[in-house]
């Protein structure tokens, strides 16, 4: 395989074989790593952006259309990596920050850590309930924070199915988990 180009290597990769993707990993690992790591000095964060970018080309390897050199594409995908890493970061922050914020006074008392234990359990059940498209990009979106581009990428079906399916969960999970919210107001 080491004589083969990046381009050789990306022809066979679409058609399923893992010898060559293992050896585009392996010229690509590294340096990829290197590029996250002098930005981010977080060995933990250029470790899983990186993975994240090899595990998104394998699973979108058969759509896969790169029109520059793979290097470049490599390259370009792990920085976008980077900010959708930076993004989930700030938004959690954020969140974490406003729940520090709230006054001592508005921390659960134990009637409401049962009842939103209770409420986690119905939304989980409700949730496996979903078809399974349905479900994945239902998780993607609120679980792993994606956006619809990224999900319908991810699942290779169009952002206006993405949207679909979301669309579709809402309003089954608003039914389903009616009868808690009529006893809460």
């Amino acid at each position: 395989m080491y004589e083969l180009s990046n381009e050789e290597l990306l022809v066979w990769m679409r058609q399923g074989d893992e010898a060559a993707f293992e050896e585009l990993y392996n010229r690509y690992w590294k340096k990829l790593y290197h590029a996250i790591y002098s930005r981010t000095r977080s060995a933990e964060w250029s470790e899983g952006i990186v993975q994240d970018f090899f595990t998104s080309l394998w699973l979108r390897r058969e759509n896969l259309k790169i029109s520059s050199s793979f290097e470049a594409y490599a390259f370009t995908a792990v920085r976008y990596h980077l900010f959708h890493y930076i993004q989930k970061e700030v938004i959690r922050k954020k969140h974490t920050d406003s729940l520090k914020a709230l006054p001592v006074d508005h921390l659960n008392t134990t009637e409401e850590a049962v009842f939103l234990n209770d409420l986690n359990s119905r939304l989980s059940e409700a949730i496996t309930r979903l078809p399974e498209k349905c479900r994945s990009v239902f998780e993607l979106s609120r679980r792993e924070h994606k956006t619809n581009r990224e999900i319908a990428e991810e699942l290779g079906i169009s952002e206006k199915t993405v949207e679909n399916h979301l669309t579709r969960a809402l309003k089954y999970l608003r039914l389903s988990l009616k009868e808690i919210f009529l006893f809460l107001f």
